[in-house]
C-alpha cells in the first residue's frame, strides 16, 4: 500500500492567511497534555523556587556581577571561569541540535520559555474570560461593562505575573531577599528597576499580546530548524490513508475515512495551523492536536492515532515502531553524542580540579627595573589573590626559576577573607652578577596554608 509523505515544511495556506487574526486555542485534555501541564508546573517551581534556597548562609545560586562572582550552591566561580560558561553554550547548543534531529519540536511544545508563559497567560485568560466560545464572543460584543471588566482583570493578572517573573529573574543577579525586603520600589537600585521591568514587560508583551507570533515570525529557531530534521526526526502527522475522504459520518453515507472533518484539532492548535495539510514550520510539537483527534475517535469507535507522533521514515515504510538502534544511532546523533560528551568531560575534569583560590600578576606601572641600595635589581607587580572560598586562608608568595632571587611582600602575612580578595605588593630581587640584561622568565607561586600551590609566568627585566 503507497503512504503518501508529506512534506517537510509545507506552509500553511490557511495560517498565512490568517496571520493577523487572532487565535483562540480551545482547551484540551489528554495525556499530552498532562505531559505539558506537569512540564510548565515542573519548570516554574524550579524558576522561582531556586533563588531562595539558602547555602551556608547565602543566596544558593546567585550571579553576583558587581562582586564578580558566580555561586552555584558550593561552587564560587569568578571572572577567570568564563571558559565554563563557553563549555555551557557549547553542550546547550549540540543539545538542542541533537534533540532536534531526534525529537523535532517537543522542546518548543513544552519547555520553551514562550510556550510556557504563553500557556500561563492562556489559563489566567480562561480562568477570567471563560474558554474558546466564551473568549470570541467576548470579543465580539460591544464593549459593555462585562467586557470590560473581564477583559481589565485578566489583562491586570497577567501584568501582575509578568512583574512577579520580572522580580525572580532579577533575584538571580541580585539577592532576592534583598529586594523582597527592600520595603519600597525607590529603594531598589537603579539597574534593578529597570531589569525588573524589562523583562516584565518582556513577558507580558511577548506571552500575553503576541503569542504564537513569536513563534511564527519571530523565533530563528522555527526557520532553520529543517537544517536539523531528517527522515527520522521524530513529528506530529495525519495519515491520510486512514483518514481521507474526510467527512461527517450519518446513516446512508458512502463510507468515509476515519476524518470526520470536525476541526477540533485545529481549534486546539496554539498556533492556528490545520496539521491535515501536512508538517508546517508553524508546528511546535505541543501534541494538542494528538489529544483533541484521539478523543473524537474515541467516540467514533475508530483506533486511536489518526494523528499521531510518527516520522517521515515510518509513515513511508507503514511502521509503527518509531525508534530502533539504527534510529537512535544514525550518524548525525552519534557526532553529537560525541561532541557533547567531549566538551562536557573537559568541564567536569575542570571542575574536579577547581580550586577555591585564584591569583593575577601586573607589572608596576612606575618603573621596569631599578638598583637597590645593595647592589640587587628589583622588580615590582601587583598581586590580586582571590578566595572563592566559604573560610579565610592565609598564603605566602614564591618565585621559582630565576637565579639567587628573592621576594618581600606587603602585607608580609597575605591573609584573605571567606569570599574575598586582596591586592599584594611584590618585589622580586636578583643579583647582577647572575643575570645578563634583558628579559628572564619565571614563575609566581602562590602557596597557601591548606591546599595545592598555583603558580603563574612572569618576566624579570635586567637593565
Amino acid at each position: 500500500m503507497s503512504t503518501t509523505v508529506q512534506p517537510l515544511h509545507r506552509v500553511s495556506a490557511k495560517a498565512a492567511r490568517d496571520a493577523r487574526n487572532k487565535i483562540y486555542p480551545r482547551l484540551t485534555r489528554g495525556r499530552f497534555n498532562t505531559i505539558r501541564v506537569l512540564t510548565v508546573l515542573i519548570t516554574q517551581a524550579v524558576f522561582f523556587g531556586l533563588p531562595w534556597l539558602q547555602w551556608n548562609g547565602r543566596q544558593a545560586v546567585l550571579l553576583d556581577i558587581d562582586h564578580e562572582r558566580f555561586y552555584l550552591f558550593g561552587l564560587i566561580l569568578g571572572p577567570q571561569d568564563l571558559v565554563y560558561l563557553a563549555g555551557l553554550l557549547i553542550v546547550s547548543a549540540l543539545g538542542l541540535f541533537g534533540w532536534t534531529a531526534l525529537a523535532g519540536r517537543l522542546w518548543c511544545g513544552n519547555a520553551c520559555p514562550q510556550t510556557v508563559y504563553t500557556e500561563i497567560m492562556l489559563w489566567i485568560e480562561r480562568a477570567v474570560q471563560g474558554d474558546r466560545p466564551a473568549r470570541m464572543r467576548l470579543d465580539a460584543a460591544p464593549r459593555a461593562w462585562n467586557t470590560l471588566w473581564r477583559k481589565g482583570l485578566s489583562h491586570g493578572l497577567m501584568m501582575g505575573f509578568a512583574l512577579l517573573t520580572g522580580a525572580t529573574f532579577v533575584g538571580y543577579f541580585t539577592p532576592i531577599q534583598d529586594i523582597a525586603t527592600s520595603g519600597s520600589w525607590f529603594a531598589l537600585g537603579g539597574w534593578t528597576q529597570f531589569w525588573l521591568l524589562f523583562y516584565a514587560v518582556f513577558t507580558y508583551v511577548l506571552a500575553g499580546l503576541l503569542r504564537e507570533q513569536v513563534c511564527k515570525h519571530m523565533c530563528p529557531y522555527a526557520r532553520f530548524q529543517g537544517a536539523m530534521f531528517d527522515d527520522d526526526t521524530l513529528i506530529i502527522s495525519y495519515d491520510p490513508v486512514r483518514g481521507e475522504p474526510r467527512g461527517s459520518r450519518k446513516q446512508g453515507d458512502k463510507p468515509r475515512g476515519d476524518c470526520v472533518d470536525c476541526s477540533i484539532c485545529v481549534q486546539v492548535c496554539p498556533t492556528g495551523i490545520d496539521i491535515r495539510e501536512g508538517l508546517q514550520y508553524e508546528c511546535i510539537g505541543c501534541a494538542a492536536c494528538i489529544d483533541a483527534c484521539d478523543t473524537v475517535m474515541d467516540k467514533i469507535g475508530a483506533p486511536r492515532g489518526l494523528i499521531r507522533f510518527t516520522s517521515q521514515n515510518a509513515m513511508a515504510r507503514g511502521v509503527g515502531r518509531l525508534f530502533g538502534w539504527k534510529t537512535l544511532f544514525r550518524p548525525r546523533m552519534v557526532v553529537y553524542a560525541v561532541l557533547m560528551a567531549t566538551v562536557i568531560g573537559a568541564m567536569g575534569v575542570g571542575l574536579w580540579q577547581h580550586q577555591p583560590y585564584k591569583f593575577n600578576v601586573l607589572r608596576d606601572r612606575a618603573f621596569l627595573s631599578r638598583e637597590t641600595d645593595d647592589g640587587l635589581l628589583e622588580n615590582g607587580f601587583t598581586l590580586r589573590v582571590m578566595n572563592y572560598g566559604e573560610s579565610a586562608q592565609d598564603y605566602r608568595v614564591e618565585v621559582e626559576g630565576l637565579p639567587s632571587a628573592s621576594v618581600s611582600t606587603r602585607p608580609e602575612k597575605i591573609r584573605v577573607e571567606a569570599n574575598g580578595d586582596a591586592t599584594v605588593y611584590a618585589w622580586v630581587r636578583a643579583d647582577t652578577a647572575d643575570l645578563p640584561r634583558g628579559s628572564h622568565p619565571f614563575r609566581f607561586r602562590l602557596v597557601p596554608k591548606q591546599g595545592e600551590a598555583l603558580e603563574t609566568d612572569a618576566s624579570f627585566i635586567a637593565e
